[in-house]
């Protein structure tokens, strides 16, 4: 039976999607999506007449459908986002730490994502060499051009949209590090924090960084902890969410760590998929269950292999030892410890 949420109301309209949707050789999961993507389209234009809506809508496609296609190729590598001010100066220390930070995480087979602009940017750029980063620039009035370390690479894209780039940001990346900043820093950082806390990004290494001795994320936690945390705005194990470090190599060891043994994760029918690059011990699986069952659901965490039609037989992940467990959907503070603690427990 057709699913009249996708269907345009206009039988002549629907036959010509099926016939278009026809025309694009893919997969089958691919064919219900083309349809469900050409109806909206379609509804789109038989129920908006606002110039300003059509606008909306076809740059914020074409920006998304660019940088798609320019990250299709490196989907396999490990990418870090790093954010910070723009108008941090080449004698600053913050400045230094990122050009060592960068090329240290792209020593260890990573990549490097940044806004492109100056500044912390610029820095982290620079450190991390011609090839192995990308730009994700914003279109402003004022002060943000691309940087001499990634004009002119094929990897630089130009936004109009911050809500589409910072989606671009956080969909391509494994890692987030903030180093000192302004509005744009804390904005950004906060939408990690939000995207984590809430389950809507999946978990990942979110680290402050500033050389020691610094007051800038010092002052944040203090008044985190102050502001948010004393007032029950936030659970305390929300302050797990996120790490504060003080070198490069604290900070390049925090991401590395994260991942050591631990691969990614899927919600699968109801269900949280853990994947591992080696298998978990049942003694650790064991105190799993004893030091985490606030964050199950129902039953217990368990081993597995493969589920039935979890992924493409062709996916990295295929033949990844896995945990299972049916997570409350809202711990994820204690989530993100628990994979941390398999990550050092396992080791």
């Amino acid at each position: 039976m057709p699913n009249k949420k996708f269907e345009t109301g206009n039988p002549k309209i629907d036959q010509q999607i099926s016939e278009l949707a026809d025309l694009f050789a893919s997969s089958e999961i691919h064919e219900t999506l083309r349809r469900e993507i050409l109806t909206v389209i379609a509804k789109f234009f038989l129920e908006h007449t606002d110039l300003g809506d059509y606008k909306l809508i076809n740059t914020s496609l074409k920006e998304l459908r660019h940088a798609f296609r320019i990250f299709l190729p490196y989907r396999d590598i490990r990418k870090v986002v790093i954010f910070g001010s723009a108008r941090t100066d080449k004698s600053d220390p913050c400045y230094t730490m990122t050009c060592k930070f960068a090329e240290m995480l792209t020593r260890e087979g990573m990549m490097v994502i940044t806004g492109a602009g100056g500044g912390i940017m610029e820095a982290a750029n620079r450190g991390a060499g011609k090839g192995k980063s990308f730009g994700i620039n914003i279109k402003l009035p004022f002060e943000q051009k691309a940087n001499p370390y990634i004009q002119g690479d094929p990897k630089l894209m130009e936004f109009k949209y911050f809500f589409t780039r910072k989606l671009i940001f956080i969909k391509e990346s494994d890692a987030t590090v903030l180093l000192p900043g302004g509005v744009g820093t804390l904005d950004e950082g906060f939408e990690n924090l939000t995207l984590f806390q809430t389950g809507k990004s999946l978990p990942r290494p979110i680290i402050l960084l500033e050389p020691k001795g610094g007051s800038y994320w010092k002052s944040w936690l203090a008044w985190v902890k102050e502001g948010l945390v004393k007032n029950k705005f936030v659970s305390p194990d929300d302050m797990e969410l996120f790490k504060l470090t003080h070198s490069a190599e604290e900070a390049c060891r925090a991401i590395h760590d994260f991942y050591s043994v631990y691969h990614s994760l899927r919600y699968f029918k109801g269900l949280t998929v853990l994947r591992f690059t080696r298998p978990i011990p049942q003694k650790v699986i064991d105190r799993l269950n004893a030091e985490f069952k606030d964050i199950v659901a129902e039953g217990e965490i368990y081993a597995s292999s493969l589920l039935e039609g979890e992924v493409k037989s062709h996916d990295v992940t295929h033949k990844m030892p896995r945990l299972v467990f049916k997570f409350n959907m809202h711990s994820f503070g204690r989530l993100n410890l628990m994979i941390r603690s398999i990550n050092k427990w396992v080791e």
